[in-house]
């Protein structure tokens, strides 16, 4: 049983994950039952039924109530400085496996024998509790929804921190301790020998051998194809590189919308965002740093009915935006386990031919990396440097997004990762959507290069190394 207060904000994209995953599930647990187990997640159901759908399956794949939960709401392990370690590993290690539902949201489950609840890492939503002298636990969203209980008869009142679990246990008749809780199903395996045995950190990446050089004699024709425009270059990139902030401006955008305009608009431009913007408060990533993380690992996945050392055998990165050198390290990479090639995002575009080329490519694309994982590359970089006076990029984002569900299709999505090398995106909204649609690294070439140019023209006053 499960209810909760607020919205999970990341539900399609857990919900997407999860249904790449169901295709690679070896269904040890369930033997020849697992087929009457997919989809794992109903999609017509809410958004709490589809929270249900995965703990229940976590649940029947052998975990306890409270290791599941812990693994879908972590707690802000990241920089939480004074964590125990052994805690921290375990979390590190589930981050492989999946990653976080996120509110913000107050969670109450029930398995039965267990009565719990969970408040997310952004603690959004109020969960306070009372503990009874005559064995009651009342916990709710707000103080005083039984106005019954005497104050005299309360012995302990309390509320749910972020990512803090509260947790009944009806056989031993008592409530157990988070602290207690969470040792004991962080201490079930060994994750930090896992972790260091497996887990390798993109900052010991050799240095690359072949490095590229900027060329600034080109790189007017290169922004034309890719759409830059002045206020690209000055409104946006050069005052983004110069405070590392997005810009923040006051005039209102009289612009139609993209969908109704007839003038040809980036792809980007089609998108919107979707959530509850009313009743969420903004997150403010300095102040709130503790509960903002932005770390990424590139692989192949391991089964979520099989834990074991090698679903963490992945390379984590700080940041799934990346620079040309990391690009290259990876291009060459010898790591036991990995293995990476590039497929182009470019085309010859053709007249009159009713988009039949960009399908094409699309098409050559797909099968393209169809049999690079035959060969048993587990890294794809899509990249677009090919592009000049006889070829157009592919979309980024069509590129990514198309071939991150012809994998899923294939059944072979989480057996790579997805490096996108591109010229094209240069704004916030374009990472979320590149990162939101598959990509699991970016690297922004173009945009970087014109930072540099800007520089050297000295339009800007910095350290081309920042």
């Amino acid at each position: 049983y499960l209810c909760h207060n607020g919205e999970i904000n990341t539900l399609r994209g857990n919900e997407n994950w999860l249904h790449a995953r169901q295709m690679q599930l070896a269904g040890e647990a369930f033997g020849d039952d697992l087929e009457k187990l997919l989809p794992i997640i109903r999609e017509d159901g809410s958004d709490s039924q589809k929270f249900d759908n995965c703990l229940e399956f976590l649940i029947l794949s052998g975990r306890s109530l409270a290791h599941s939960l812990m693994m879908m709401i972590p707690e802000p392990w990241e920089r939480h400085q004074n964590m125990p370690e052994f805690k921290r590993e375990f979390y590190e290690y589930h981050a492989c496996l999946m990653e976080p539902w996120d509110g913000p949201a107050s969670i109450a489950v029930s398995d039965g024998v267990q009565i719990g609840a969970v408040l997310d890492r952004n603690g959004l939503r109020p969960s306070r509790y009372y503990v009874t002298a005559d064995d009651k636990v009342i916990l709710a969203s707000e103080v005083g929804v039984l106005p019954s209980i005497e104050s005299s008869n309360i012995v302990k009142k309390g509320r749910l921190e972020p990512g803090r679990m509260f947790l009944v246990d009806m056989e031993l008749g008592r409530i157990v301790d988070d602290t207690e809780l969470k040792e004991e199903v962080a201490k079930t395996a060994p994750y930090g020998q896992w972790l260091r045995d497996n887990l390798f950190d993109a900052k010991n990446l050799p240095a690359p051998q072949n490095s590229r050089t900027d060329d600034f004699s080109t790189i007017l024709t290169r922004q034309k194809a890719f759409g830059y425009t002045f206020e690209d270059m000055r409104f946006l990139i050069g005052p983004s590189a110069d405070s590392g902030k997005q810009p923040l401006g006051s005039m209102g955008n009289d612009a139609p919308l993209a969908v109704l305009s007839d003038q040809t608009q980036s792809l980007y431009n089609y998108f919107k965002q979707l959530f509850a913007q009313v009743t969420n408060p903004p997150i403010d990533p300095i102040r709130e740093e503790l509960v903002t993380a932005t770390v990424s690992f590139v692989g192949t996945e391991g089964d979520l009915t099989r834990p074991g050392p090698e679903s963490c055998r992945m390379i984590k990165f700080e940041s799934p935006l990346v620079d040309d050198p990391v690009v290259e390290q990876i291009r060459e990479i010898e790591l036991e386990g990995f293995c990476s090639t590039t497929l182009p995002i470019v085309f010859e575009p053709g007249i009159e031919t009713d988009g039949k080329d960009l399908e094409s490519a699309l098409d050559e694309l797909f099968a393209g990396a169809d049999a690079a994982i035959e060969e048993g590359v587990n890294i794809l970089i899509l990249s677009d440097r090919e592009v000049g006076s006889e070829k157009a990029a592919i979309p980024a984002l069509l590129a990514v997004a198309g071939l991150h569900h012809h994998l899923i299709r294939q059944g072979t999505r989480t057996r790579v990762s997805l490096i996108l090398q591109s010229g094209e995106p240069r704004e916030v909204q374009h990472y979320a959507l590149l990162l939101g649609y598959g990509a699991d690294l970016i690297n922004p070439y173009l945009a970087l290069e014109t930072v540099r140019h800007l520089i050297e023209q000295g339009d800007l006053d910095l350290e081309p190394t920042k």
